[in-house]
């Protein structure tokens, strides 16, 4: 059996052009691999500071893809999606069709077409709701609340049904994603903080910030799917791990209190909102155990000072922070724009997806 750790791979990248895959995808470059993307564009253009650097892309819909798109990959990395939430709540059927149905119809054809290791980009919003100040591992009961990471459950259950010994999945459960990337997000806790910081010099927190929310830093993700990528198949065979670190969890009110020692902004925690449903404080033991290679290199605070120092280098605006770098209001000015129909496709494909 042919393994990867040896060689270079070539390697599909499914939504190389968003938040995580934009940094992603050249970090493969830089250890050697030859990268292809998919992607159709949906956030061309929502940059902070110069655009993400591309590799040759398929401009394809994920919904679309073929078995002759996956000829010849060794591997695909899989993090096109709706992604997170309250996106995932734009339209659950939608959220459906996308980040499932078409999730396990691309594994299925990659498997069709001898692609050997699936790389899933999971979530550890699976599991939703836990006990107060409890840690959960890879073994606990997943209760997700939104239509985002129910999706995630149902494509590591039918991922785990198409497992043999010439497709391996694995599932990487990430963190909540922080820090600067090409294609930065606004709506992801610990950039939204700092963001609100900069642009209002206060931190504002609109519930009570109870909430656990693990954290992990956009390169950091990277660097965990290298890894296992690059994994003896045994080790990593349909398995999911949690990516992230014990050092970074934190309740939304330490994220707020922490964004404002790093800014320098008044923290106001306005208990106005209820809390969100999901609470989760997470166990990353196995990550150092199945993947050696990995260590995590960033923490929040350096994390809040990168953002804060990316902000202020690249002159963020309210019309960015509020439109561009955020994923539902994007898709809404595309819909209200007539520029995407109903299911979210393009009505005329872009000439360039970048």
């Amino acid at each position: 059996m042919v393994e990867l750790t040896t060689k270079r791979s070539r390697v599909l990248v499914t939504g190389n052009l968003g938040y995580i895959g934009s940094v992603l995808a050249p970090y493969f470059e830089r250890a050697g691999h030859t990268v292809v993307g998919l992607d159709t564009g949906l956030f061309a253009g929502c940059d902070l500071g110069p655009p993400p650097s591309v590799v040759p892309t398929l401009a394809v819909d994920l919904r679309d893809v073929t078995v002759d798109d996956l000829r010849g990959f060794d591997a695909i990395v899989h993090l096109a999606a709706l992604s997170n939430d309250p996106l995932g709540n734009l339209e659950p059927g939608l959220t459906w069709a996308i980040n499932h149905a078409a999730s396990i119809t691309l594994a299925q054809r990659a498997k069709e077409a001898g692609v050997r290791r699936f790389l899933y980009a999971s979530s550890c919003s699976v599991y939703g709701a836990a006990e107060d100040g409890a840690t959960v591992d890879e073994d606990a009961p997943m209760r997700p609340t939104t239509p985002y990471a129910a999706s995630k459950v149902r494509v590591e259950d039918d991922l785990h049904d198409l497992a043999d010994s010439d497709f391996s999945p694995v599932y990487l459960r990430n963190a909540t994603v922080f820090g600067v990337s090409p294609r930065l997000r606004a709506d992801v806790v610990l950039n939204n903080l700092v963001g609100t910081a900069y642009l209002d010099r206060e931190v504002r927190v609109l519930s009570d910030g109870s909430p656990w929310r693990p954290l992990v830093h956009v390169q950091d993700v990277a660097a965990a799917f290298l890894a296992a990528l690059e994994a003896e198949r045994d080790a990593i065979h349909d398995v999911a791990v949690n990516v992230g670190s014990d050092e970074c969890n934190y309740r939304v009110r330490e994220l707020a209190e922490l964004a404002g020692e790093v800014t320098g902004c008044p923290v106001a925690i306005l208990g106005e909102a209820d809390p969100d449903a999901r609470s989760y404080r997470v166990d990353f033991s196995r990550l150092g155990q199945v993947l050696p290679a990995f260590e995590a290199r960033w923490t929040a605070r350096a994390g809040a000072e990168e953002l804060q120092a990316a902000y202020v280098a690249h002159g963020l605006t309210r019309e960015q922070f509020a439109t561009r770098l955020t994923r539902l209001a994007r898709i809404d000015a595309l819909l209200n724009d007539g520029l995407l129909d109903h299911s979210l496709r393009f009505v005329e494909r872009p000439a360039i997806v970048a």
